[in-house]
């Protein structure tokens, strides 16, 4: 597999919420399968203004999903997720079915380790948190265009992505993803990466928004790769100060 392939697994693994691979395209005919467990805790949220307040209980949220992504051609890539979530908070227990995304993205430029891709995809929400500021089963279906640069240079990668997202039944998003990568070895890569969200206000009430920290570990074995990893809310507005280990396996083929 070329390396700009394995970075872009590397960097699909990294991202939480619904579908967000990295600005690498797959190679043709190549592809993965991303299976990835989140557990995560919160005992405190943000308010409006931004204080940490206690919460009236522990909110728990698990969720088990699963990426594929396929290389149609050198530059264009397919990709699909669907997950499962279960949880608690006060006066709320729930599981089901989270949201389920299909779309695909086109490398529009590449050249001396730069990589520049646009991605546009659909998501229909499901019985689970479709947001992580909102109850569980709020929303209907959405839509993303999102921009994505990517640098590679010996050890080391970047990616940087802008987003924006039109939500019916929740408020329409802007986000921005970082992430910085080294790779230790040809069978072990760091990575650090920032999640940052915010989104429209609607009719003078507070918009939410949310920066979430992560520092995780990818172990590579052939054609299988794994990671352990930890993510952690910094900031924010609305949203609950959440925290806890996130668990991939992946299978290029």
């Amino acid at each position: 597999m070329r390396s700009g392939g394995l970075v872009g697994a590397i960097v699909a693994l990294g991202m939480p919420g619904l579908t967000q691979a990295s600005a690498w395209p797959q190679p043709k005919g190549q592809g993965q399968v991303i299976v990835k467990y989140e557990a995560m805790r919160a005992e405190k949220a943000f308010e409006s203004d931004g204080r940490r307040e206690p919460m009236y209980a522990v909110r728990v949220d698990r969720s088990l999903s699963s990426l594929v992504e396929y290389g149609l051609t050198e530059r264009l890539t397919l990709q699909a997720k669907a997950e499962w979530q279960s949880g608690r908070a006060a006066f709320i227990d729930y599981e089901g079915r989270g949201p389920v995304e299909i779309g695909a993205r086109w490398q529009v430029f590449e050249g001396q380790g730069w990589t520049l891709s646009i991605y546009g995809g659909y998501a229909a929400a499901g019985e689970g948190r479709n947001a992580g500021y909102a109850d569980p089963g709020q929303g209907d279906e959405d839509w993303e265009l999102r921009v994505m640069a990517g640098q590679s240079r010996g050890r080391l990668f970047g990616d940087a992505q802008l987003a924006r997202r039109w939500r019916q039944g929740l408020p329409d998003e802007v986000r921005a993803d970082l992430t910085l990568g080294f790779h230790l070895s040809n069978d072990w890569t760091a990575m650090g990466q920032v999640f940052a969200g915010q989104t429209d206000t609607d009719r003078g009430a507070s918009s939410a928004a949310w920066v979430a920290a992560e520092l995780s570990a990818v172990r590579h074995l052939g054609p299988w790769s794994g990671q352990i990893g930890w993510r952690q809310t910094v900031a924010g507005r609305t949203t609950p100060v959440a925290q806890g280990p996130i668990v991939a396996v992946w299978r290029r083929f």
